[in-house]
């Protein structure tokens, strides 16, 4: 005879299965979205004659409105639910680009950018919410690893399939075929997705810190400014490593192998560290994959050519390894109704520093040379370790509870 537990323990197992299915199809898709772009700047050159500042802008539209609309995101979906409004951003998202497809001048082609970023929005702060609502404790750390690989798959993914299209279609057709795609993974994410309960949770003794905002009056600010340095940090290396390969005589080719190699490190980081993350701890990761990062990046100024190469993956681990760990961490300090907008602050906040970052860093290495300003970027890595341990207490007390 089946149980009444037995089947509820079925249900709880067949929606954790979605909700990761349906995080991870979404974040594999939203992320090739963005990086589609680089695929279509060389191409709207072309078209439209643009100068690089125009390019330039075209991706600080998409990115900018990415970053700007995740916290209203967040909001709008404690209203309607996560899945309508997920649906509804990748929906938006794939016309966006069915609309740069039938743009006639640069000001449509902004505007369907900018329509892009808008859907892309959401993906963040909802699909990770809807991660770190079906899974508790160790285990959402390790889904929200995976969640986060899923991204870097779609990376990959989504701008190969573009520059296969291209050789065979006009750039038109394989923009509205793209789009096209992600109005049907729309309907197929608002099927899907598990619909979670708006019921009031149990609080928690870790919870009871957090204010009625639900979120941590003092840990989640320290988890996030530790996101914060780690994500500019992360954008200031890639900003300044072609230019170190150059100065030990790197080819183009070899300096497109060198970031595909610390890519492909930061894939498995994301994964790999989550699941470390659970094992030992995130004060315990962060504090390796950090310390991994400064001596990497400072390695990097005297090695040679080949051994930097044979380096850069293991830079790549630790370097984006930290990211899956922060992220896993939010559930742990905000009340679970209050996660979706925590994430798309969360996400906001480690997007926009990235975003910002390589201009600031550029300054400096205006200012003092790039092998100066890399070995002060590897200095502010190590900034983040007495945040951590600032935060060890709280970490420690959700744990418990």
């Amino acid at each position: 005879m089946i149980t009444t537990d037995a089947v509820s323990a079925v249900n709880v197992q067949r929606d954790e299965r979605r909700a990761l299915a349906v995080a991870c199809g979404a974040h594999a898709l939203h992320d090739g979205y963005t990086d589609l772009i680089y695929v279509m700047l060389p191409v709207w050159q072309h078209e439209f004659m643009l100068s690089y500042a125009a390019l330039g802008l075209m991706k600080t539209v998409f990115s900018g409105t990415l970053a700007g609309f995740q916290i209203p995101a967040g909001f709008i979906a404690e209203r309607f639910g996560a899945a309508l409004v997920l649906a509804l951003g990748t929906a938006i998202a794939g016309l966006g680009y069915c609309f740069a497809g039938l743009s006639t001048g640069i000001a449509l082609l902004v505007a369907a950018l900018l329509v892009g970023g808008l859907g892309a929005s959401t993906q963040h702060p909802l699909a990770s919410s809807l991660v770190a609502h079906a899974f508790a404790g160790a285990r959402s750390r390790k889904a929200l690893g995976t969640y986060n690989f899923a991204g870097d798959i779609g990376k990959m993914v989504v701008p190969a399939a573009a520059s296969l299209l291209l050789v065979i279609l006009p750039w038109r057709h394989a923009l509205a075929l793209l789009g096209g795609f992600g109005v049907l993974a729309a309907i197929v994410i608002f099927v899907a997705t598990p619909r979670q309960s708006n019921a009031p949770a149990p609080v928690r003794k870790a919870e009871q810190s957090r204010g009625g905002t639900g979120i941590s009056n003092i840990a989640f600010p320290l988890l996030l400014s530790v996101g914060v340095l780690d994500s500019a940090t992360r954008m200031a290396f890639l900003t300044f490593l072609p230019f170190v390969l150059t100065a030990k005589g790197a080819s183009l080719p070899t300096i497109g192998l060198s970031l595909t190699l610390v890519f492909a490190g930061g894939a498995a980081g994301k994964l790999v560290c989550a699941f470390i993350g659970a094992r030992i701890g995130t004060v315990a990761t962060v504090w390796l994959t950090e310390a991994v990062t400064a001596i990497g990046i400072a390695a990097t100024l005297p090695l040679p050519l080949e051994a930097t190469l044979v380096l850069l993956p293991v830079v790549g681990i630790a370097l984006n390894g930290t990211s899956s760990v922060l992220y896993g961490s939010v559930p742990d300090l905000v009340a679970p109704e209050r996660r979706t907008r925590a994430f798309g602050i969360f996400y906001t906040g480690t997007i926009g520093a990235g975003a910002v970052s390589p201009a600031i860093y550029g300054v400096l290495g205006d200012a003092v040379g790039v092998p100066a300003a890399l070995i002060i970027v590897a200095g502010v890595v190590l900034l983040t370790l007495p945040i951590t341990l600032v935060l060890r207490p709280a970490l420690s007390q959700a744990a418990a509870s």
